[in-house]
């Protein structure tokens, strides 16, 4: 089964040593994005997948092109346009100093793209999945435009749609979200949705903001869970990471997933993070492929979850773990044994 995911693919630049931005004389360079993410390490672990995004017809084009190509995901539905590719800063924290990121997409190709642009009957002909996040219709308007037809094209033609929340403040007001993500939500079959995004995204009070006691709120996030199912009884799954972070480099994870009106729950991990960036596409991508492997309830969310905190031990935005490397984190002690 093939999945396509849609978003935005960036030029990431990192400052290097934990620098601050205001020290930094040099940028590490790499590409990432959340849906570009979900796809590369949907293909690390063996399945068929696309990327749909608008590159530029430049050389920085062709490096983000060349990243995915070298995973193995097909980027032959990529359109290609003058302009520039969008890029992101990012700043890793330490200790009480929290990780920070720019934006610096303004102008960007897929930015300025029209929903026109998109020929969908053409895009979706050999796809039987699709990945799609809240990030990408809080690029633009027209970006909005193109999210909406594409899954009511998806709905037409009974394939499935994943919906990761993923609300960021520094691209939509949360009253705008809710007004986008509102009208998507009724073509979602899979929702997840991470700390603040039900409250920022649908007006859904789940996670009260205390980022150390995410866990301690579960039956908030079950309740918030349900609501979801209720408000929108097209959902089938809705799944969930909560986290106690007790500084940028320690935190505990746990998964949550409520499916066929039941919750399943993960062990909870203690986790000393390397970056803490991209956890959640892990996280998507876990459950996206269990699902394509029908993987019972538990084992889904349990993979899912260990995609996810092995992503935290990787710099940069891919995760590149096979399925082998997270049935193993599944063991909690695993870590501790000596591979070779």
């Amino acid at each position: 089964m093939k999945v396509l995911t849609f978003g935005e693919m960036m030029l990431r630049l990192k400052t290097p040593n934990n620098e601050r931005i205001l020290q930094a004389q040099s940028f590490e360079a790499s590409y990432g994005g959340a849906e570009a993410n979900v796809a590369i390490s949907l293909a690390v672990l063996g399945n068929e997948v696309a990327y749909l995004s608008k590159f530029p017809r430049n050389l920085l084009g062709t490096a983000a092109e060349n990243t995915l190509k070298k995973y193995g995901v097909d980027t032959s539905k990529l359109l290609k346009g003058e302009g520039r590719l969008g890029t992101y800063y990012f700043e890793k924290g330490a200790s009480v100093r929290s990780t920070n990121v720019i934006y610096d997409r303004k102008g960007s190709v897929l930015e300025q793209a029209k929903a026109d642009e998109f020929d969908w009957k053409t895009i979706f002909a050999d796809v039987d999945y699709f990945y799609l996040s809240g990030i990408t219709p809080a690029i633009s308007k027209e970006m909005q435009k193109a999210c909406l037809a594409a899954c009511l094209y998806c709905k037409e033609q009974n394939i499935p749609i994943a919906l990761d929340l993923n609300y960021r403040s520094k691209m939509w007001s949360t009253q705008e979200a809710q007004e986008v993500i509102s009208i998507i939500m009724q073509y979602v079959t899979i929702c997840m949705a991470h700390d603040e995004d039900f409250e920022a995204t649908l007006g859904i009070k789940a996670f009260d903001g205390d980022s150390s006691r995410g866990i301690n709120q579960k039956e908030t996030f079950k309740s918030a869970m349900r609501e979801v199912q209720q408000r929108f009884p097209n959902i089938k799954m809705v799944a969930s990471v909560l986290r106690n972070i007790y500084s940028v480099e320690d935190s505990q994870w746990s998964g949550l997933l409520l499916k066929d009106d039941t919750f399943y729950e993960t062990s909870i991990y203690d986790v000393h993070v390397m970056e803490g960036v991209a956890a959640g596409d892990a996280f998507g991508a876990g459950l996206l492929h269990g699902i394509l492997h029908q993987y019972d309830n538990q084992k889904l969310i349990d993979f899912a979850l260990s995609a996810s905190v092995l992503k935290l031990t990787i710099t940069g935005d891919l995760n590149l773990v096979s399925e082998a490397e997270i049935m193993a984190a599944m063991n909690t002690n695993a870590a501790t044994r000596l591979s070779r």
